[in-house]
């Protein structure tokens, strides 16, 4: 028992101690004594720390050869800490401010890398997803060959799906809530967006159907239009997909929309 009362009061006294070391080094006016503590810090992982520390000294470096390191440090420190809106800021600034730095190529891809983390599931808001896919964009304009390039491709192209995969359960959620006109513009931007997207024959049929369920509920002055854009895209859909699955029920509603416009001849 003494001998566990004994561990704990070291730890105690040894935490003590060094939150007063730390807290000395906050308020000491010593900036060359803070930055090398700082180092010390990130060197050891303790990222908390030493941006608290970098915070203090970071104005009396700027402009001065130690610079370079202590911003690409800083921005580090925020990335570990999960901070990635802020690291994001920072590794652009680092690749602005250092534009002959060796580093640069790897700050534009953290700036970028950095919004992806952010990037969250296809359900939430995808902003930081866009924000990533045209940073990697840039990023492979500005070196196209190289490796990092060909990981900000794989990236780009997962993120995309995402995005796909988000457009299609917007399109899908008005269709089932029955905003039939909401799904086909819904449907009509997936396709724009990803034409090469596996659910383009899926995509077609929903339209199709949309379209075709719009028109039978819509009032008596727009049936007519509504039914002639049925059969254009009962026919865009029979051109893309001549051997679909779904080709049974496309010309059941082409039979039906055909029906329904010889009402409407004089």
């Amino acid at each position: 028992m003494k001998f566990y009362h004994y561990i704990l009061l070291s730890g105690i006294i040894f935490l003590t101690s060094c939150k007063s070391e730390f807290e000395a080094l906050r308020t000491s006016n010593q900036p060359e004594k803070v930055y090398k503590a700082a180092n010390k810090y990130y060197d050891q992982k303790e990222y908390d720390r030493a941006i608290a520390l970098y915070d203090i000294v970071i104005q009396y470096y700027r402009g001065r050869q130690e610079a370079e390191d202590l911003f690409y440090k800083y921005a580090y420190a925020h990335y570990y800490q999960g901070d990635f809106i802020l690291a994001s800021t920072y590794f652009k600034n680092y690749s602005g401010t250092f534009s002959n730095s060796i580093n640069k190529q790897e700050a534009e891809y953290m700036a970028s890398y950095s919004n992806y983390k952010l990037s969250p599931n296809y359900k939430l808001d995808q902003s930081y997803t866009v924000k990533a896919i045209e940073g990697f964009e840039q990023f492979i304009n500005l070196y196209p060959n190289t490796e990092r390039a060909e990981l900000a491709n794989g990236l780009i192209d997962e993120m995309r799906r995402k995005l796909e995969i988000k457009s299609f359960a917007q399109g899908e959620l008005y269709y089932k809530i029955g905003q039939y006109q909401a799904a086909v513009t819904s449907f009509q931007n997936t396709l724009k967006d990803f034409p090469e997207s596996k659910k383009l024959e899926e995509i077609r049929f929903l339209i199709l159907k949309s379209s075709f369920i719009l028109a039978s509920n819509s009032i008596y002055e727009k049936q007519v239009e509504r039914y002639n854009e049925t059969i254009v895209h009962y026919n865009t859909f029979i051109k893309k997909h001549p051997k679909s699955k779904w080709k049974k029920d496309a010309n059941i509603i082409e039979k039906e929309t055909l029906a329904a416009l010889k009402k409407f001849k004089v």
